[in-house]
């Protein structure tokens, strides 16, 4: 995983976005950003970048940068691109891991699970980013991976955006079966706990 300053400013900035801290349609200037992350100017040029590229921000010519609305179609289109590609990827993951990305694999699921007893909702969605950017580094496919970045993002903010947080015990535990499917390299079990777990994502 990276440990970059751009990095660290672009995670900064995605939780504040994630969270809603950034509302949907706000506009903000880069100068906010800058305080917001508590990187310096090129960093955070770098991180609004690829945030564009997610879009979760975007640029508006002589406006300036705006945060992305959340439209009525967006879970559907979200959900429908993980269900197709994230089994693969954690089936790939499973296959192509090496013992450092299972070790962190396992302390994910670890922070997850003491999430579901504190009901620690922030702190979910942190390791949620960490196991995202783990599968990431670890899956083979950077076509695939390119495609998921974005959505498992939306994803998050969509979520936090309906409010529904006492799902988030049935979700972890779904989650810590996925996480133990790919660090054991059981690719056709990783595959079925993850097509399992986008599908109670995706239920209302």
């Amino acid at each position: 995983m990276q440990n970059s300053l751009s990095h660290l400013a672009y995670l900064a900035l995605e939780y504040s976005i994630v969270t809603l801290e950034l509302r949907p349609g706000t506009l903000v200037t880069e100068k906010q950003l800058i305080e917001m992350a508590g990187h310096g100017r090129t960093p955070v040029r770098e991180a609004i970048q690829k945030l564009a590229w997610q879009g979760l921000i975007h640029v508006r010519p002589r406006v300036g940068l705006q945060i992305a609305e959340i439209r009525p179609e967006d879970h559907q289109f979200v959900m429908q691109v993980r269900r197709e590609l994230e089994p693969i990827a954690a089936a790939l993951v499973a296959t192509h891991a090496g013992p450092q990305q299972r070790e962190q694999l396992r302390e994910c699921a670890r922070l997850m699970t003491e999430c579901a007893i504190t009901n620690d909702l922030p702190g979910f969605f942190a390791a949620d980013k960490t196991f995202d950017e783990i599968l990431e580094a670890a899956c083979p496919n950077n076509f695939i991976t390119a495609a998921l970045g974005p959505v498992q993002t939306h994803a998050r903010r969509l979520w936090y955006s309906t409010g529904t947080h006492d799902r988030m015990g049935k979700a972890i535990t779904m989650h810590v079966q996925a996480i133990d499917a790919i660090r054991n390299g059981d690719a056709d079990h990783a595959r079925a706990a993850m097509a399992s777990l986008i599908d109670h994502l995706s239920s209302p």
